[in-house]
């Protein structure tokens, strides 16, 4: 019998630019998340590019320069895929191909890719699937050229357009098909929404790989899969969860990243329903994560888009059982106390004053603060109940640890 073959990692390069918006530290960070999302999809990242830029080459967005480095690397080490840290524009993508000769993704197609291979329902494939053909529009002339530099120039120059031409046409179809699959799908689950009765929707939000699916898992005592890889639910879940007596439901969304591209947050829209639609936000931080700060304003820009950015909001500060805070050696007389320094304790003081009391601390793995979090989920669950049908006031009482 033949062992089961290893997962092979494809190799890969990341490429990204230090520019006026974007400091080398900010820099550092993007490629961070970048490689993360390359492990996610597969890859192995050998080796990180980085070039100081005003602003991307229009051409080749990086400078020629450093472009002849990449190559040379890319060639000695037979690596197979290069990935660009923004959204490449087609002639970008294709002028890159023609230098490197190899594949060319940028963040945004790496992420729709993740998408793909995460996408369990019919309907998330279908709004991938839509994300992705809208990405791929403009770009079908690049892919032309790729193809026609496979099989030889000659005799591909006529009919290479006129194949083009057929198949934007077969994209465009196929995008308003998906279009008025999405909608069919949509006015299904809102009749689904309707049918649920009047029990108090609770969601949680909050940037990819936090830990909101773990959360619900202890929550609500069901096991919705949850691994430590950049958006492993795509899929909205919602379960009913009974903290007390107090029945609730509570769904688990799609998580948010920076540069999160536009094709995918116009298609998810209708997956954030469940967001638009809920009483109540729970907003999962991970604040073991040294940017963790950026991903909260990550979160509250895409709520904002949809218009959810006003609703109650408890933020659920996990996994403190992995916070580290930087220290400073008591020699070392030049470096300046910052937040990377924070206790856990001067954390709980800011967000505590910033959110009027409306944050918690806990450590959803191991349980750590859980008591604390059910009862203020259940405080503020028995709240709306109790605003919306005051006369079940008498069945609710305040809260009592089990």
């Amino acid at each position: 019998m033949l062992e089961p073959k290893e997962h092979e990692y494809e190799k890969v390069v990341l490429i990204g630019l230090i520019t006026k918006i974007q400091d080398e530290e900010k820099s550092k960070e993007y490629l961070d998340e970048l490689e993360f999302l390359a492990y996610t999809a597969g890859g192995e990242v050998l080796k990180r590019f980085t070039q100081k830029m005003e602003v991307p080459n229009p051409k080749t967005f990086i400078g020629t320069g450093k472009m002849e480095e990449v190559r040379d690397y890319v060639k000695e080490h037979e690596v197979g895929t290069a990935i660009f840290d923004d959204e490449l524009s087609p002639a970008q993508q294709k002028n890159i191909e023609k230098l490197l000769k190899c594949k060319i993704i940028d963040r945004t197609n790496l992420i729709l890719d993740i998408f793909a291979q995460r996408a369990q329902t019919s309907y998330a494939r279908t709004q991938v699937e839509l994300a992705q053909y809208e990405y791929l529009l403009p770009r079908l002339a690049g892919m032309w050229t790729h193809l026609e530099r496979q099989r030889g120039g000659i005799g591909m120059r006529g009919p290479g357009e006129t194949e083009i031409e057929t198949d934007r046409r077969i994209v465009r179809d196929r995008i308003a098909l998906l279009k008025k699959k999405l909608e069919k799908i949509d006015k299904q689950m809102e009749v689904q929404r309707g049918n649920r009765g009047s029990l108090v929707r609770v969601a949680l939000v909050g940037y990819t790989n936090v830990g909101k699916s773990t959360l619900m898992n202890v929550l609500s005592k069901s096991e919705v899969f949850a691994e430590n890889k950049l958006f492993a639910t795509l899929d909205t879940t919602v379960r009913k969860v009974v903290i007390g007596n107090l029945p609730f439901l509570l769904s688990d969304t799609v998580g948010f990243i920076r540069k999160l591209p536009t094709q995918l947050v116009e298609s998810f829209k209708s997956t954030l329903d469940e967001v638009r639609e809920a009483d109540l936000l729970l907003h999962v931080v991970d604040i073991s994560h040294g940017s963790f700060e950026d991903h909260i304003a990550s979160v509250n820009k895409i709520l904002d888009e949809i218009d959810s950015k006003d609703k109650p909001t408890l933020m659920v500060f996990n996994k403190i059982d992995a916070y580290q805070p930087e220290i400073i050696e008591e020699d070392d007389l030049v470096s300046e106390k910052t937040t990377a320094h924070y206790s856990l304790a001067e954390w709980k003081k800011t967000y505590m004053a910033r959110t009027d009391g409306d944050a918690i601390f806990v450590s959803a793995l191991n349980k750590e603060n859980w008591e604390e979090f059910r009862r203020i989920v259940y405080e503020k669950v028995r709240d709306i109940h109790i605003t919306r049908f005051p006369y079940n006031n008498f069945l609710y009482p305040e809260y009592t640890e089990e």
